[in-house]
């Protein structure tokens, strides 16, 4: 097959934007499957050099140090270029890219990886009063407030999984702390009544108080006002952690790509952008339809995404015919602790199965994990065909079939 190299055309610019996991996957597969090409070129972009695990972001905040991963020492001796900056603008019909006002890098397929930062703008006093776990800077900033904090009341808003595990992690650490969980729905809700129950238990035995059924409507220095039914009040909390909701960049709807109402990025089968096919969509920023519905953004399905982009990509450029992207959930990891954890499996769908596990086990489950995506990253480095597997979905995951 002729290059573009051997026709005198420069090579074809692949620039993945966000190094999050799902971006990173997507760098890692283009760079290894091209390796030694001339005619592709791999460059991407992210505002800091280390890596952040999100999936350990509440284990910082409560004072724990994780381990440090520099994306550049992973890109090493892949030939794909790193390059550290704030996208500020992307220009579609210029195929260009903007990084912090001051640099321009054109691309002749984008991969959009920006994900997704907690909201802090929907409820008023967030973005002032409340911290968040975006970031390890994020999370290291709340670790030592609490530090300083000796005794007071830690309200820890959002009864979803990461504010569950969030507030476990805290009252585990620091017990001379009052936390309580403020959210709608109580916590584990899309679990089964078994794991669900365990939540609830171990909640309890760290002294977590759960206020479900609340919606938080304003933070304050100082407080938080929820309303329950038809009640409003005041709760008193000297630290505030917001887990409730994340949105996305409004790089991808200033552009001009199509997107959902959240924001994302509308995607075809092969995860291109519905309205502008040079541009592919990973993880968090994508609404990527599969038989049960649209996406929702985890670890375990935003790597794959990664790794289909960049093979498509690939038999794109290749003259070879695309495959869909399909892709079925298969558990809920969730910690409680250092050693305490659930473990929901579930159908494809996302739906739970009657099996599960708690106690030890579960967190060994979580941990093994949380810390599988660097070793992940490291393998695709020199197999990338590795990559490539995990679970499709079968019927759930076809686009038309009964649920």
């Amino acid at each position: 097959m002729t290059t573009q190299r051997e026709n005198g055309k420069a090579p074809h610019h692949v620039l993945v934007l966000g190094a999050g996991y799902a971006g990173m996957a997507a760098a890692i597969q283009l760079a290894a499957r091209t390796k030694g090409r001339t005619d592709v070129r791999v460059t991407l972009v992210n505002p800091q050099e280390r890596f952040t695990e999100r999936l350990r972001m509440h284990v910082v905040a409560s004072g724990q140090q994780v381990a440090e991963m520099r994306i550049p020492e992973l890109l090493e001796g892949t030939g794909a270029r790193f390059v550290r900056g704030w996208v500020t603008a992307v220009d579609v019909r210029a195929r260009s890219v903007r990084i912090d006002d001051n640099q321009v890098l054109h691309y002749d397929t984008l991969v959009y990886g920006l994900g997704s930062v907690a909201d802090t703008v929907t409820v008023p006093g967030v973005e002032e009063h409340a911290y968040t776990l975006d970031s390890v800077p994020d999370a290291e900033a709340l670790a030592a407030r609490l530090g300083r904090l000796g005794r007071g009341t830690v309200a820890v808003c959002g009864s979803g999984l990461t504010g569950v595990e969030s507030a476990a992690e805290i009252a585990e650490r620091h017990p001379e702390l009052d936390v309580v969980l403020l959210g709608r729905q109580e916590p584990g809700a899309a679990m089964a009544a078994g794991p669900r129950e365990y939540v609830r238990k171990a909640l309890a035995r760290l002294g977590v108080r759960v206020r479900s059924g609340v919606e938080v409507t304003k933070v304050l220095p100082g407080s938080v006002e929820v309303v329950c039914g038809p009640d409003a009040e005041s709760v008193a909390a000297d630290v505030v952690l917001w887990t409730s909701g994340t949105r996305v960049s409004p790089l991808a709807a200033a552009a001009g790509l199509t997107v959902d109402d959240r924001g994302r990025i509308v995607t075809d089968a092969f995860l291109r952008s519905v309205s502008h096919p040079d541009v592919y969509a990973l993880g968090d920023a994508a609404a990527i339809r599969q038989g049960y519905g649209v996406m929702h953004g985890t670890c375990q399905s935003g790597m794959p995404t990664g790794v289909h982009a960049a093979v498509s990509i690939l038999r794109a450029l290749d003259g070879r015919r695309l495959k869909p992207f399909r892709f079925g959930y298969y558990h809920t990891p969730v910690s409680l602790g250092r050693n305490d954890g659930v473990v929901q499996f579930t159908h494809p769908d996302d739906s739970p199965r009657r099996v599960y596990l708690t106690g030890r086990t579960a967190a060994r489950y979580k941990e093994t994990v949380t810390a599988a995506p660097w070793p992940t990253y490291l393998r695709m480095k020199k197999m990338p065909v590795s990559g490539a597997l995990w679970p499709r979905g079968g019927r759930f995951t076809r686009i038309g079939a009964a649920r």
